[in-house]
């Protein structure tokens, strides 16, 4: 009864999770032994050339959840939350360009964006900071291990918890041995491995498989997701690109690979490479999920992709994807291991003083070990993540403003940064949607529904990071603290 649903057989899932995840671990392994030391571990040598940059960046971005995320967005929030998923995923890689440089101008050492806040700003912003990274990089992690675990019991049946064990151990098991330099050598295979398969998916996506949909369908079964009168196509579209862009600022894994550039120069052009690979990709997944809804308006938005993709239940589709989405499973997932460690090495000593890094290299081992299986027994469970990611995003929101900015400004006052921060969240939270996303704090708990205009009630993920983002901004720009 159970085969009746799968598109491959178990065995064959688990030969190629075990045989992809192998053959990276083993690279990563070879290629360290020739550049050990903590340097290397931490910021690769410095000395990371535009190609390995370029590839390194695109496939830390790219995770499993890009099969997933833009396409069930798509869904609901039509052509605008595609467009804001895009350009939110992609835009950090802008920004990257002008913070990245000065800070690497300002402090040519530096490793974490965090060790620089502390620099910068003060020990009790650098200590929100650092949990607010950290936080938003486990959260990340254990939504990489559940995606691609749900995605392979989707095809195959193979169990969460046995996709998630042999995903995370093997990456672990170079991660933690070569550190970023086995990290962006991964990478490098990886970007050509995706964007390969990619490739071929899409193709078939829009181009062999024209008989199961047009663009007429789409205009007739679902119009309004595509239309300038449809209201979610902009709250959805702004939603998701201040979410992404605002939490992918943070992340560790960025600012690692910032470090690690030969020079300035490799940095803009890696940076800027990226963004222009990065929008199509997430673009053209996010599509699939509007043709997806248009073909059957039942379909789950999870696997809006996979819907169509597997429609005609090929197995060597099947293969594809397994191939495809563990690959971008171990790429997000060793950055995210090297991200964590780096800032137990470079910043826990500022915070528990008479140590140095090399005692802190056995801790951060520790830690990573601690919180991947903590990843792996919520990835076993099936649980959506989506709430506590969303809830990630909403505290990287409140901070982006302040912090970024302060980059700019000679006079910076941290009380008055701290304010600014826990005035974003709480107004962030009070419009925060409950875990069914039909009320809030603010919004039909604490007031009734009646007192909001439906623009209000009926788009409270929107008006929630909306004023995250932009009450910081406006406290901390009134301040005195920025006047010379």
């Amino acid at each position: 009864m159970e085969n009746q649903t799968y598109f491959l057989s178990q065995n064959l899932a688990l030969l190629l999770i075990i045989a992809v995840s192998l053959i990276f671990a083993l690279i990563g392994i070879l290629y360290s032994k020739k550049h050990r030391g903590l340097s290397n571990y931490l910021t690769a040598g410095r000395n990371v050339g535009t190609m390995s940059l370029t590839t390194s960046l695109v496939a830390s971005a790219l995770g499993a959840w890009i099969l997933f995320g833009p396409a069930s967005a798509a869904t609901w929030g039509g052509i605008g939350a595609v467009i804001g998923y895009s350009l939110g995923t992609a835009f950090p890689m802008i920004a990257l360009i002008f913070f990245g440089t000065k800070i690497r101008k300002l402090f040519p050492t530096g490793i974490t964006l965090t060790e620089f806040i502390h620099y910068k700003f003060g020990k009790n912003l650098f200590k929100l900071i650092l949990i607010l990274s950290i936080f938003y990089m486990f959260i990340f992690l254990c939504a990489e291990m559940t995606a691609v675990s749900m995605l392979i019991n989707y095809i195959s049946g193979t169990p969460l918890w046995l996709t998630a064990t042999l995903v995370i151990v093997t990456t672990l098991i170079y991660t933690l041995y070569g550190g970023l330099r086995a990290s962006i050598l991964t990478d490098n295979l990886q970007f050509f491995i995706v964007i390969i398969l990619l490739f071929v998916s899409l193709y078939y996506l829009f181009f062999l498989n024209s008989v199961n949909f047009s663009f007429e369908t789409v205009q007739t079964n679902a119009r309004h997701l595509l239309s300038i009168k449809y209201i979610p196509n902009y709250t959805a579209g702004l939603t998701f690109f201040i979410a992404v862009a605002a939490t992918n600022l943070f992340h560790q894994g960025n600012w690692q690979r910032v470090f690690a550039a030969k020079n300035n120069e490799v940095l803009k052009k890696s940076l800027l490479f990226s963004f222009i690979i990065i929008i199509p990709i997430v673009f053209l997944v996010g599509v699939s999920g509007i043709i997806a809804i248009s073909i059957d308006t039942k379909i789950n938005p999870d696997l809006a992709f996979f819907s169509i993709l597997l429609k005609e239940k090929k197995e060597f589709l099947s293969v594809l994807i397994i191939v495809l989405a563990v690959s971008l499973t171990v790429s997000t997932v060793d950055t995210l291991v090297n991200a964590i460690s780096s800032l137990v090495i470079v910043d826990a000593k500022r915070i528990f003083q008479g140590l140095d890094s090399k005692n802190f290299l056995g801790v951060s081992k520790i830690l990573i070990t601690f919180l991947s299986l903590i990843s792996l027994i919520i990835a076993s469970k099936g649980y959506s993540i989506l709430y506590l990611f969303l809830l990630a995003d909403l505290l990287c929101c409140a901070a982006v403003f302040t912090v970024f900015y302060g980059f700019y400004q000679r006079k910076f006052v941290e009380k008055n940064a701290m304010i600014s921060i826990l005035l974003g969240l709480f107004l962030g939270l009070l419009l925060f949607p409950s875990t069914d996303f039909s009320r809030s704090i603010l919004v039909g708990i604490l007031l009734p529904f009646d007192l909001f205009p439906q623009i209000v009630s009926s788009s409270l993920l929107f008006w929630s990071f909306l004023l995250a983002t932009v009450g910081p901004a406006i406290a901390i720009i009134s301040y005195d603290s920025f006047k010379r």
